[in-house]
């Protein structure tokens, strides 16, 4: 495993690369935020771990820049700031995950490992279950695209093309937010479980049409997907 931080503050840094060590993880540690971002796009890595603020270029901006660009690996946002509206923002902006300073060492590899796996079960299928369509989707989880109505859906997340693939896979089933943290985050989520909210409205904003919202808000349980035309719920 080969992973990028884009982090600061060198005892965080030290901290984070004795556990990489322990792990067995190739790391590389970047102190500005600017010559991170080149180094993010100038090799394939299987984790990004970006610090918040940063000389040079903020991590949002970074996350931001890296999503625009359709650069397909994972995000973990690392940062002091803890409020709810930081953490959505940084959601938004494209990031898998979020951790708040101070942070357990441990817990940070256990998400590591969880983002990773997960990107790889899906970038990595079975040939017989590289393409998977419905009435209006068409997802390759080879090359992880998706087309809509034969149209290609740009700017899609690794962690929002996760959740879209999950909700095909299972249409017109009910999941709550602790059962899609589980089943696409795919492990026990530590933050608040308004980010399933959060992805499930990026979601809308990317692939529903006026009378085809896809994702249905059963209120009081969860959501599901359904392609039959009609009001949200």
């Amino acid at each position: 495993m080969k992973i990028l931080v884009i982090e600061d503050n060198e005892s965080v840094s030290s901290m984070i690369e004795l556990f990489f060590e322990k792990e067995g993880i190739k790391g590389e540690f970047v102190k500005d935020g600017l010559k991170g971002y080149k180094r993010a796009c100038s090799e394939d890595w299987d984790c990004l771990i970006i610090d918040w603020m940063l000389p040079g270029m903020d991590g949002v901006s970074i996350c931001r820049k890296l999503r625009q660009g359709q650069v397909p690996v994972p995000i973990i946002m690392l940062t002091a700031k803890d409020s709810e509206s930081d953490q959505v923002l940084g959601l938004e902006m494209g990031a898998d995950d979020y951790v708040t300073k101070p942070f357990s060492p441990l817990a940070l590899m256990a998400r590591i490992k969880a983002v990773t796996r997960r990107y790889t079960v899906l970038k990595e299928p079975e040939q017989d279950e590289t393409m998977l369509k419905t009435n209006h989707f068409t997802i390759n989880t080879m090359t992880r695209e998706v087309l809509l109505d034969g149209r290609p859906v740009p700017n899609l997340t690794p962690k929002e093309f996760d959740l879209l693939h999950f909700f095909v896979q299972h249409p017109k089933q009910v999941f709550s937010r602790e059962q899609l943290l589980d089943r696409v985050w795919g492990y026990d989520f530590y933050g608040d479980d308004r980010t399933v909210d959060v992805h499930i409205k990026r979601l809308r904003s990317k692939v529903s049409k006026a009378k085809q919202p896809f994702f249905h808000t059963v209120w009081g349980v969860g959501y599901r997907f359904d392609e039959t035309i009609g009001d949200s719920e």
